[in-house]
């Protein structure tokens, strides 16, 4: 049987109202009208009961209304039941004839009312089109706001439709051709998914165990890692209907929409079980509920979530049905959607490490033609902290580059370039600063690096320039390691070179400037950091004040205990600044040189520091991976690499 729509009860009312025209048009004003013979009209006019009469010519017809005491004497009936306005009708021979007649009973008294002529036929298909175009009109405007307000295009489109689910569905062979060989790295989070794709083909490899499918698995991690990804390798692989949506989607302007549209898509994964359901962005309608009533706590948003608590673990069944979801902001969701039994995994998809940078860089380098120049372990090295969404722009990035200068291939200087592009922003060669401006930004710059080439947890440097890019008028580029945890050691070495150029601008210039803006904020929420949540104080050690709760605006501590983390925070910040300046007048000609040098230069490279301080007191991990990977074959020119910056912000706005 097809299904109900309100386009059957349009098409219904459009028919009747041109099958009532079509009978009758004057039918439906609701006067009555009645059909008697020539002989019967001429008795009646000749009776005085005629008000006025109309002759068609086109149709050989006439009409006579009757005036209003002589409705009983004609139609048996009274004005409530013929209208105010009854007409008879009859069929006549000749024009001429009837006006004689007409004539004749004028000069006798007998008739006194007008006498129209129509030439129009009165029941054709145009004039029944002109009469109903009114309601053709409010219909199709009525129509057209309800499928606006509904949400769009055909399909789940209209008000009465506004309670379909929007989800996408896929079946086996559709259009999605992505595979999990297309996904680089994650390893971990891809045999977590895959064995859910594995249980959907052969159940009985696992049920024989006595093992259950799990209910739910979410993904959890950053942007750009390749939660989505994942899911859509999930699609490519799997032999069981897909259906895929967007937490937004059940988001709607009407109360209850978002609770129907989730029962919906339970109704339909059910009929085609076994089957995964898949919700991007899921943080959209999954947030932690309010305990507190005045906070909102009986919204629309909650409806919703209420809804998909209910349909992915409540007292009915949804056997076969394995709901994926994708949020990078786990923390807000709410404690009932991560329980077990509803989310029984939760895969965390992290930031790739550097082998999996190299397998990203592999997938993303299919499509591009590079040189021989190009090295992949390097790229990899020259990204830390990259998601894969990040390496794929550095590619493209790469490709735009060397088009732009005409090459017909991407080469390695292409890639750094990139890599430059998306860290720093554009090169602003053209900007106009004084000397004195640009002597303060080296000195800047130099004292940054002076501070991180004598420091032992400092990141190794890679590149210093005083070129302006994106906001920076200049920055310091290292290669920072990838550590998994942080001593309190490498945390004040690293706060101490980030005080280098403002204390290089303090003693060597005598004035100090906005350009350590950016260098003072990242300092502030370090030492805060290590204060009131890493417990590395002094006065305050081994306490944590972090607090995960939403809804509490109270700060978890005293207004003593603040004055205390406020003191400490100075404290630190004075002696690391003082230990600054210290290593910089202890090395006072060789960051002078270091500057005269980035003025000329305008970038200047490890090498140079090398060359003007001796090799580094202090070897790290970093630099030791470079120099077995590089020692074999670097040319000179190839020092040229950038990695990850530290940029400052503009020193005038």
């Amino acid at each position: 049987m097809p299904k109900f729509s309100m386009s059957w009860i349009y098409i219904i009312v459009i028919v009747g109202l041109i099958a009532v025209y079509m009978m009758g048009g004057d039918s439906i004003s609701g006067s009555t009208n009645k059909k008697v013979s020539y002989e019967e009209f001429k008795s009646l006019v000749d009776k005085g009961y005629a008000s006025r009469i109309v002759i068609n010519k086109e149709e050989s017809v006439l009409k006579m209304y009757v005036k209003a005491e002589h409705i009983h004497d004609v139609f048996n009936a009274g004005t409530k039941q013929t209208g105010k306005d009854p007409y008879v009708t009859t069929e006549f021979g000749s024009t001429d004839q009837v006006e004689d007649f007409l004539n004749s009973e004028r000069q006798e008294g007998k008739f006194t009312g007008d006498l129209d002529y129509e030439n129009k036929k009165g029941n054709n298909l145009v004039n029944i089109l002109i009469s109903i175009a009114p309601i053709l009109f409010l219909v199709v405007i009525w129509l057209f706001f309800m499928r606006r307000m509904g949400g769009g295009s055909s399909g789940s489109s209209g008000v009465f439709n506004v309670g379909k689910s929007k989800a996408k569905m896929y079946e086996k062979g559709s259009e999605v051709n992505v595979t999990f060989k297309d996904v680089a790295g994650q390893e971990g989070a891809k045999q977590e998914v895959q064995e859910i794709v594995d249980f959907l083909k052969s159940p009985k490899k696992y049920t024989n165990l006595g093992g259950k499918i799990p209910k739910g698995a979410l993904l959890v991690g950053p942007p750009g890692t390749g939660k989505t990804l994942l899911a859509k390798a999930v699609a490519g692989e799997a032999c069981v209907p897909f259906f895929s949506m967007s937490g937004s989607d059940f988001v709607e302007m009407f109360v209850g929409v978002g609770a129907s549209r989730v029962r919906d898509l339970f109704r339909q994964a059910k009929e085609k079980s076994p089957c995964i359901i898949f919700i991007d962005e899921i943080d959209a309608v999954g947030r932690a509920r309010s305990k507190n009533p005045s906070m909102g706590g009986n919204d629309e948003r909650e409806n919703t979530l209420n809804a998909l608590l209910t349909e992915m673990d409540g007292f009915g069944t949804n056997s076969g049905v394995i709901i994926l979801a994708a949020t990078n902001r786990a923390d807000m969701l709410d404690n009932a959607l991560l329980r077990a039994g509803r989310f029984d995994r939760q895969i965390h998809v992290d930031l790739p490490d550097l082998n999996e940078r190299k397998e990203i860089f592999n997938v993303h380098l299919k499509p591009v033609k590079t040189d021989p120049s190009v090295d992949i372990d390097m790229l990899a090295r020259q990204t830390p902290g990259f998601s894969g969404a990040d390496i794929a722009n550095v590619c493209n990035e790469a490709a735009l580059i060397a088009a732009r200068h005409n090459k017909k291939s991407v080469s390695k200087q292409d890639f750094l370039d990139a890599v430059d592009r998306i860290i720093g922003g554009l090169e602003k060669k053209t900007k106009v600063m004084t000397q004195a401006e640009k002597r303060t930004i080296a000195l800047h710059e130099a004292g940054h690096a002076t501070t991180s080439w004598f420091l032992e947890h400092a990141n190794p440097l890679v590149k210093v320039t005083i070129v302006p890019r994106g906001r920076a008028l200049g920055a310091a580029w290292y290669m920072p390691e990838e550590r998994q945890i942080t001593t309190k050691e490498e945390m004040l070495d690293e706060i101490c070179a980030l005080l280098g150029g403002r204390a290089a601008e303090e003693l060597f210039t005598g004035h100090i400037s906005t350009g350590a803006m950016n260098d003072l904020e990242r300092v502030t929420k370090s030492v805060y950091g290590m204060i009131a949540y890493a417990g590395m104080s002094d006065k305050l050690p081994n306490i944590c004040y972090y607090n995960n709760n939403d809804y509490n605006f109270q700060r978890p501590y005293s207004e003593t205990t603040a004055k205390i983390i406020d003191d400490e925070v100075l404290r630190i910040v004075n002696e690391q600044y003082e230990r600054a300046k210290n290593l910089l007048l202890e090395h006072k000609q060789g960051h002078k040189e270091l500057a005269d040098l980035l003025i000329e230069r305008e970038v200047i490279f490890a090498e140079d520091l090398e060359h003007i301080f001796g090799k580094r007191p202090w070897t790290s991990r970093s630099e030791e991976i470079m120099e077995e990977q590089d020692s074999s074959e670097k040319a000179p020119e190839e020092s040229t690499t950038t990695t990850t910056t530290t940029e400052d912000l503009p020193f005038e706005e």
